[in-house]
């Protein structure tokens, strides 16, 4: 077959933390490919797939009937991890270097006969598939991220999933809360943005959301429970706390330091704000006995588990436009959602900014007139 006429070989990978979709992008990517009469290559375990040297490359090729069965299926076929940082590479024999293999990884994707790679990632992810580009690689970028922190995207596969399964816990915990006159504390994801609280806290019915972008007072958030006690004659409280909230004057909470190749671990604030408030309690509440506080972490149950109806569609939509950008050439680009249609930009751009609650914004106002305490 002459080089004009050859099947097109396109890399695949998924990067960074498992959400709903990653699987019906893979779909997507792949049928389109075959459509197109061009193959995908999935690579394993994200950018740790293409770091070793040819003998060390973990990839397979996916066919239509390879993702069958998959659309809906939570989590990702090609596995992923949030390590493998190709230009911070630590060995995982229990090393500690760091190593930029970089370059190498730009020469496999080379060596495997790729016309190139779509990567589908976060924030984290993308940066690492915008450096490869930099040196040389060709990349496409699909966005990817529960947190929808992403700027250039309206929003995010996987956001509005994790959205559900927060809401449907709040309708749990509403009814135990209400049963046992307790302050019912859940903690969702979100390190830097506040956008599942917030859209949780909202359809869910919260009385008090906490999230990154507003550093909170106690004194407010008592304010808040004291009001429903005294003047609304309500026995419990629902509060949601984003994992990345703080108060005011105070630092974001970690359950794990950073490491060599790895951020420190976000997590915890729930636990602080329950600490906080049976203190708060035993010295002010004026009760002769304070309510009791339950936190629920959420955690990896947002990130797992079938996409929702929206989120299939827009994996499907993202998928679908990502392997017509590898099949045109059009590389170096990242595939987003404007308004009501999927388009694209280029991808140091894709990055550039986050997305972050606007805290002078429409629903942040909406959440205040239907009596929200958002801390502050």
């Amino acid at each position: 077959m002459s080089p004009a006429t050859r099947t097109k070989r396109i890399g695949l990978l998924t990067g960074g933390g498992d959400c709903p979709g990653l699987n019906a992008v893979i779909w997507s990517v792949v049928r389109g490919a075959a459509t197109a009469g061009a193959e995908i290559v999935g690579i394993v375990d994200g950018f740790e797939g293409l770091v070793g040297g040819v003998n060390g490359l973990n990839t397979r090729v996916l066919g239509s009937s390879d993702v069958r069965d998959i659309f809906a299926q939570g989590g990702t076929v090609l596995g992923t991890t949030n390590r493998g940082n190709p230009f911070r590479y630590v060995a995982g024999d229990g090393g500690t270097a760091e190593e930029d293999r970089g370059d190498e990884v730009v020469r496999n994707i080379t060596t495997l006969g790729l016309e190139g790679l779509i990567a589908i990632g976060g924030d984290g992810s993308l940066a690492i598939a915008h450096e490869l580009a930099e040196r040389g690689a060709r990349v496409i970028g699909v966005p990817k991220t529960i947190d929808n922190d992403l700027g250039s995207t309206d929003t995010t596969f996987g956001f509005f999933t994790a959205v559900e399964v927060a809401m449907q816990a709040l309708d749990r915990l509403k009814t135990t809360g209400e049963s046992h006159d307790r302050v019912m504390i859940l903690e969702v994801m979100g390190r830097y943005a506040g956008w599942i609280a917030l859209h949780a806290g909202l359809v869910g019915g919260a009385h008090i959301v906490l999230i990154p972008e507003i550093p909170y007072s106690l004194d407010s958030v008592l304010q808040r429970i004291r009001g429903r006690w005294q003047e609304e004659r309500r026995n419990f409280t629902l509060v949601v706390v984003a994992e990345g909230a703080h108060p005011a004057g105070g630092e974001t909470s970690h359950i794990e330091e950073a490491t060599s190749g790895r951020v420190a671990r976000v997590g915890g604030a729930a636990l602080q704000l329950e600490a906080e408030l049976k203190r708060a309690f035993a010295a002010r509440w004026p009760r002769a006995v304070p309510p009791e506080v339950r936190t629920t972490v959420l955690g990896h149950i947002q990130r797992g588990g079938s996409p929702c109806a929206y989120d299939r569609l827009i994996s499907l939509r993202f998928g679908a436009e990502a392997v017509r950008l590898a099949i045109a050439g059009q590389w170096g680009r990242m595939v987003c959602l404007r308004g009501t249609e999927i388009k694209s930009v280029p991808l140091a751009d894709g990055i550039r900014r986050p997305h972050n609650v606007d805290i002078d914004g429409q629903l942040l106002a909406q959440a205040r007139a239907v009596g929200i305490c958002l801390g502050d």
